[in-house]
């Protein structure tokens, strides 16, 4: 991923000394290892502060919704199908948009470094490709990537930008999308998957930070929010915590591309996907579906065809 930096770099300042674009979204060094922020870069000179490597986990896209400027930002397989979506839904043109397609390796999951070190402080986590240099008080590590990888990317289905105007790289191979994790759980039987999903969201904050990361999550008023009426309780009771995490992913259906940033943001490692990931598998066996894969396949939701299946109304 590191290697695309300089020529990513060298894109966006085009842009914007030659007025295509008003704006660049990207990512520039936090002030922890594995942290990134996501910047707007408004000169050619502020992009010198840019950077790419398997820490620019979190999702772009959740930057477009209502803009009305020029906008260039890097896409990778995800977040270039949430771009898509985000067009279908009239919430940017694709006219305001430069797209530069990066080819991914995989996002780097900070818990699984975080595991790997122990008690010992890591001073940094440099990406190296295909190993991970991981520095820590104690001693350094080269560690292979794939052990390393975000859950979504390990399973990831398309690694490559399916809507770009520039490709940065060669074409990485497609992952297989395996659903094993889902399997697991359709796998229990009504109890087990109530007493396991309980106990997944049990530690839950309601800080919202998984609603705040997702790219699809752009409603003007949220549900949980509305107060006439209200739909659900603002406490950390069991019930009120379950409602706002089902309900969120049933409003994820047939649209969410398993980007992964609701639970890299989410501060106390809820596994969130276990919801979107059954719908996810759900429109891909039922219906053929993958969201955001071509402008001009409508939102499974927003479309009806006579092959779809409609046991349910006879």
């Amino acid at each position: 991923m590191k290697r695309y930096e300089s020529i990513l770099k060298e894109k966006a300042k085009a842009l914007l000394a030659e007025k295509k674009v008003d704006v660049i979204l990207g990512y520039r060094q936090g002030t922890k290892p594995m942290t990134h922020q996501i910047a707007e870069f408004r000169t050619v000179e502020d992009l010198d502060n840019m950077v790419w490597d398997g820490h620019c986990a979190l999702n772009l896209a959740n930057y477009l919704p209502r803009r009305q400027e020029r906008v260039a930002l890097p896409v990778v397989g995800c977040s270039s199908r949430n771009v898509v979506i985000h067009i279908q839904e009239n919430q940017v043109k694709r006219d305001q948009l430069v797209l530069l397609g990066v080819p991914c390796q995989g996002m780097i999951d900070h818990r699984a470094v975080k595991a790997l070190a122990g008690k010992s402080e890591i001073l940094a986590v440099e990406d190296q490709g295909d190993t991970i240099l991981v520095k820590t008080k104690a001693e350094e590590k080269s560690l292979s990537r794939e052990e390393l990888l975000q859950s979504n990317c390990a399973r990831c289905r398309q690694k490559n930008p399916v809507l770009f105007d520039e490709l940065l790289g060669d074409a990485v191979t497609n992952g297989e999308g395996k659903f094993d994790d889902v399997d697991t759980v359709e796998a229990m039987s009504e109890e087990q998957r109530w007493e396991h999903f309980q106990k997944t969201f049990e530690s839950c904050i309601r800080c919202y930070a998984c609603r705040n990361a997702c790219p699809l999550c752009y409603c003007p008023t949220c549900f949980v929010d509305e107060n006439k009426p209200q739909w659900v309780g603002k406490s950390t009771d069991a019930t009120d915590t379950l409602t706002f995490h089902f309900l969120r992913a049933f409003h994820m259906a047939g649209r969410c591309t398993d980007c992964g940033s609701c639970e890299r943001a989410c501060p106390v490692d809820i596994t969130i996907r276990y919801l979107t990931r059954k719908l996810v598998k759900d429109a891909n066996e039922l219906y053929g579906h993958e969201a955001g894969m071509s402008l001009e396949e409508r939102p499974l939701l927003d479309a009806y065809k006579m092959t779809d299946i409609n046991d349910f109304i006879r």
